[in-house]
Parts: C-alpha cells; sequence; structure tokens
C-alpha cells in the first residue's frame, strides 16, 4: 500500500473527489425511521425503500440515506451501531423554532441551544444528530 505524501502546501493528486455525496444512517426499521426524518425535515414520507434496506431522502445538497446495514451489522440482534457522536449537522435559518418544533413533536432533546448556534437530538435508533444555525 502507498503511503500519501504532501509536501509543505502542495496539494496532493487524488482521483477521490473532495465532495461529499451522501451520508448514510444506520437504522433498526427502515419504515420507521423514514417516516421520523421525513416529519423531522418537512418532506412527504412517500420516498421509495429500494432493495428493502435503502431510503434515499430528498435532500438540499448532500444526501441522507437510511440504511438497515445488512452488510455491516444490520442483520445482528441489535443491529448496526448506531452514531454516538453527531456525525453531520442539519442546518436551520431558525434555531429557536427548530428547537420548539423538535420539543414539540417529541423528539428527544440531548442538549438545550448551546452557544446560540446548535442543538442535538436523538432519531428513534438513538443517532445523535446536531441542528444548527446556519
Amino acid at each position: 500500500m502507498k503511503h500519501i505524501e504532501q509536501t509543505s502546501g502542495e496539494a496532493v493528486k487524488s482521483p477521490i473527489m473532495n465532495k461529499v455525496g451522501s451520508i448514510f444512517v444506520p437504522v433498526k426499521d427502515i419504515e420507521k425511521s423514514r417516516d421520523w426524518y421525513c416529519r423531522l425535515l418537512g418532506l412527504n414520507n412517500d420516498c421509495e425503500i429500494m432493495n428493502g434496506h435503502l431510503c434515499p431522502l430528498p435532500m438540499q445538497g448532500t444526501g441522507l440515506i437510511l440504511d438497515t446495514m445488512p452488510m455491516w451489522g444490520g442483520k445482528e440482534p441489535g443491529g448496526a451501531p448506531n452514531l454516538k457522536t453527531p456525525a453531520f449537522m442539519l442546518l436551520t435559518s431558525d434555531l429557536q423554532a427548530s428547537y420548539d418544533f423538535a420539543v414539540a413533536n417529541q423528539v428527544n432533546m440531548v442538549t438545550d441551544i448551546q452557544h446560540e448556534h446548535w442543538f442535538v437530538i436523538k432519531d428513534p435508533d438513538d443517532n445523535l444528530l446536531m441542528v444548527c444555525r446556519e
């Protein structure tokens, strides 16, 4: 295996783009998770479930894919490991309204609004998600 070396200030030439296509979120019940995420994001809950385990959500920018992850522990009794730290952030232009919406919809709150900039919630699978002021 070749080691990637970088000299001072010079970019390494790579065929891998510095662009994130989609983020996978491990879930146990794809239908329940689809409905929860669609409600949270204000989407219609008719997003297609593909191959029985994948549900790409219609997002602006980087994609979000709910996945029972059968190849990565999803077939195990406890399912695939959840995200114990926020791996991405969902943006909002109105942090307080987003916080109030989450509370009113009985979302599992992990933090209050922090530094007037963000808060963290849990999805039904205990994945941690950050909501951040844009």
